[in-house]
């Protein structure tokens, strides 16, 4: 079937093989621009048409074709159709960087019409979503805002403003279930100048705020409206104009649900009121005020939210499917003063370890820095490793999104741990062994109890990848690091989130606690080492000197250095007390991804892309020597509470357990 793409075409289907339409005639046109072939049509607006297409430069990849043809000629109306149309290739282009907001792969003229190629997104909006499935829960509005606030930073950011957020213009993408934003044809650029300036009368009646739609003005705090707007409809739906009372000025979104049974807790209630204000200046006025809020809300239990785990028995895998929230209300404040650390009682070492993890039988007397084995299991990079207090029992999480834990005395894998939809990035233990920490690209941390596997909770504090966890040397809490560029402080026994530190002017990728519990330590994509007094939740001071992003921390047992590594190919040793670098070291030729201390403060150990682990005098900062068995990058390095063993997980796939000293 070939598409006539005539915008006049009262039935432009046509069979293959004809050279014109046969119904008005104009000469079909087998590939636009010699490579995208017509497949169906999509939609329709006032400026033109929407079409499924097929790059056959690209083997058939299904794009989207928007064909601009509006029926406005000679008229301003037609200068301003133009305008927003080429407005929308250059948001495309400078938005598309994001992987939640389509790509702009072309943007041509071709008989005298317009032409704008995109990324086609398969997956339903939340339009069709709600129409097929009914009313979301609390759950999935919890999970709209998770996903949609940071998109919106980043839009607004850059000085954009979307200006017609509805349940039509986001898709649920079939591929990885997450959300994307589409249609930016009205997008608003943001300045100074123009910010309050009247603008064109544009967007979509229920969803847009009144600023907007009397007179065009559009404020980052107008798309935080029309995202509320969007929740009540995905709430209730109803439409929001029949949710609100024009004689009273009254939302009656909480009289719906209740009418229906159903209900919302009163934090996200509150949150979904205040960014539907009628004034902008009693808005939020930041996607960023909206995450602080709402990552204390998610500290709370949705409304309907249930546990729900299974136990396995030893050397099968674990398979969660709810997420759990705790049951109790977080504190207000920070502990203070957070409690001295409690020693852990040094069991007797494992017995030597193998050679090779796929031979058990007969031990072999371990030598001196070499690999005692390899284990393997993973189907993707091993990107994080945690070895527990009684030096028993490795943890690794892997691209595979799976947890595999092994008994380092025989090198058996236990078990696997398979709750997390995402890459595992950051494993800890609490100083009992009993809790296992476990944080993920699905946004996500959980909690697991040993040795039996069984998941404790999973908590929804931030809105982005969660990439490091460091719990503190008492076991009474853990600090989270995110992409959302945010830290999040939790209570141990209960997951509440007691404090978030949010602001930071980069992603997080790695924090540290000081050994006295008080000093927590962050880095990452702003180049800085940044310190924070836990007791006060206040900064301390910012380290500054590497070139690159910061991917890794680490502060010795006696507190006296910090090491920090980074994407500069360096790493540094510093006095936190004063903040001066100590040393630098330069031994690897590429990124730096993961470093650890000795807890005699004396030995710094560092895995890097270049494919090795060296190990270093933390002293003197002198080179000790280079382990180049793994095949790939290295990617995480973990240690013994005694020293005398430590792991390496690699982009080969393998984790390799190394004796320490000679």
């Amino acid at each position: 079937m070939t598409y006539c793409i005539n915008p006049d075409c009262p039935q432009p289907q046509n069979p293959d093989g004809l050279d014109s339409c046969q119904t008005c005639g104009t000469t079909l046109i087998d590939r636009l621009r010699g490579r995208y072939r017509i497949l169906e049509p999509l939609g329709q607006g006032g400026f033109g048409k929407t079409f499924l297409a097929a790059d056959d430069d690209r083997l058939g990849t299904r794009c989207v074709i928007k064909q601009f043809s509006p029926q406005l000629k000679g008229t301003k109306g037609l200068e301003k159709a133009i305008q927003l149309f080429e407005q929308e290739a250059v948001r495309l282009h400078e938005l598309g960087e994001h992987p939640h907001i389509p790509t702009l792969l072309a943007y041509f003229e071709q008989d005298q019409r317009l032409y704008l190629v995109q990324q086609f997104i398969e997956g339903s909006t939340l339009s069709q979503e709600l129409n097929k499935n009914g009313p979301f829960s609390e759950q999935k509005i919890r999970e709209v805002l998770v996903r949609l606030l940071p998109l919106l930073k980043f839009v607004h950011d850059r000085n954009v403003i979307h200006r017609d957020i509805t349940p039509a213009n986001i898709i649920r993408r079939n591929i990885d279930g997450r959300l994307v934003l589409i249609d930016f044809g009205i997008a608003k650029v943001l300045s100074e100048e123009n910010a309050s300036k009247p603008g064109t009368k544009i967007g979509t009646e229920g969803y847009a705020p009144i600023e907007q739609l009397r007179n065009g003005k559009a404020y980052p705090a107008s798309d935080l409206y029309s995202l509320g707007a969007t929740c009540l409809y995905l709430l209730t739906q109803v439409r929001p104009e029949d949710l609100h009372d024009p004689l009273s000025g009254k939302w009656l979104w909480r009289e719906r649900l209740a009418s229906h049974g159903g209900g919302i807790s009163e934090n996200i209630g509150q949150i979904l009121d205040r960014m539907l204000k009628d004034l902008v200046s009693e808005r939020y006025q930041t996607a960023d005020e909206v995450m602080h809020d709402l990552r204390m809300a998610l500290s709370k239990p949705a409304v309907g939210a249930a546990p729900q785990t299974s136990i396995p028995s030893r050397g099968r895998s674990i398979h969660l499917s709810a997420i759990a929230y705790p049951a109790t209300q977080p504190p207000a404040d920070l502990p203070s003063p957070l409690s001295a650390p409690q020693r852990v009682s040094t069991p007797p070492p494992p017995p030597s370890l193998p050679l090779s993890a796929t031979r058990h039988s007969g031990i072999p007397k371990p030598q001196p820095r070499k690999c005692f084995y390899t284990l393997t299991g993973h189907t993707s990079w091993v990107v994080s490793l945690a070895i527990s207090p009684d030096r028993r029992t490795l943890v690794s999480g892997s691209l595979d999104d799976r947890i595999m834990l092994w008994d380092l005395t025989t090198g058996e894998r236990l078990g696997t741990l398979t709750g997390h939809k995402n890459s595992i990035n950051s494993l800890a233990f609490s100083p009992d062994g009993r809790t296992l920490i476990s944080a993920s690209d699905d946004d996500s941390i959980k909690m697991w109890r040993l040795p039996t596997g069984e998941m404790i909770r999973s908590l929804q504090g931030h809105l982005r990848d969660v990439n490091s966890i460091a719990v503190s040397p008492d076991g009474s809490f853990f600090a989270s690091g995110s992409e959302d560029r945010s830290i999040g402080i939790w209570r141990m026994n209960t997951g509440e989130m007691i404090h978030s530190f949010t602001g930071l002017s980069g992603m997080v990728k790695t924090v540290a606690i000081s050994p006295n519990g008080q000093i927590l330590a962050s880095g990452g994509l702003n180049n800085l080492v940044k310190l924070w007094n836990l007791i006060t939740g206040q900064p301390v001071r910012e380290l500054a000197g590497h070139q690159n992003s910061i991917t890794s921390i680490v502060i010795s047992s006696d507190g006296k250095h910090l090491v920090s590594a980074s994407k500069d190919k360096t790493i540094k040793i510093w006095e936190p007390n004063t903040g001066q670098v100590v040393q630098t070291l330069t031994g690897h030729s590429d990124i730096i991804n993961s470093v650890a201390i000795t807890p005699d403060s004396k030995t710094l150990i560092s895995g890097s892309n270049d494919k090795t682990v060296k190990l270093w005098n933390l002293n003197t900062g002198d080179l000790i020597c280079t382990l180049t068995d793994h095949s790939h990058s290295v990617n995480a390095i973990a240690m013994s509470s005694d020293g005398q063993w430590f792991a390496s997980g690699s982009s080969d796939n393998t984790i390799k357990v190394w004796q320490t000293f000679p």
